[in-house]
């Protein structure tokens, strides 16, 4: 039996600013649905990728980022370009001073957070 990670929900304020900052990262907005529970799903996509992230917004949940959620994670083929893309974008990049870091040979690993606190590490991968 071959089990597939399929996607990870996180809870969201704002569907629309959440919905921007990820596209700002490269994800496409898929499917939009109502639950039966009053919940608005919108479904983040990156394209020829299969597993996805479900933006939730539920009325009457006060959204918090839990703390032990640490971040997602991105692979990218060129993180300066992919980084420089996203800055220029208004998304702040961290830590500070990433392109000297890169270019010192330091390990290529940066982050970006969320609207609702959520991190996102971004790490460059060849395949």
């Amino acid at each position: 039996m071959k089990i597939k990670f399929l996607h990870t929900r996180i809870r969201v304020r704002d569907l629309d600013l959440s919905i921007a900052f990820y596209k700002k990262l490269g994800y496409i907005e898929g499917e939009r649905k109502d639950s039966p529970q009053g919940n608005k799903l919108v479904f983040m996509e990156l394209p020829g990728n299969p597993v996805f992230l479900e933006l939730t917004y539920s009325p009457d949940y006060t959204t918090t980022c839990p703390e032990d959620l640490m971040h997602t994670a991105l692979g990218v083929p060129d993180i300066i370009d992919y980084c420089d893309r996203v800055e220029k974008s208004g998304i702040e990049i961290w830590p500070s001073g990433w392109r000297e870091k890169f270019t010192s040979g330091d390990r290529k690993m940066a982050f970006v957070t969320d609207p609702d606190g959520y991190e996102v590490e971004i790490l460059e991968r060849k395949d």
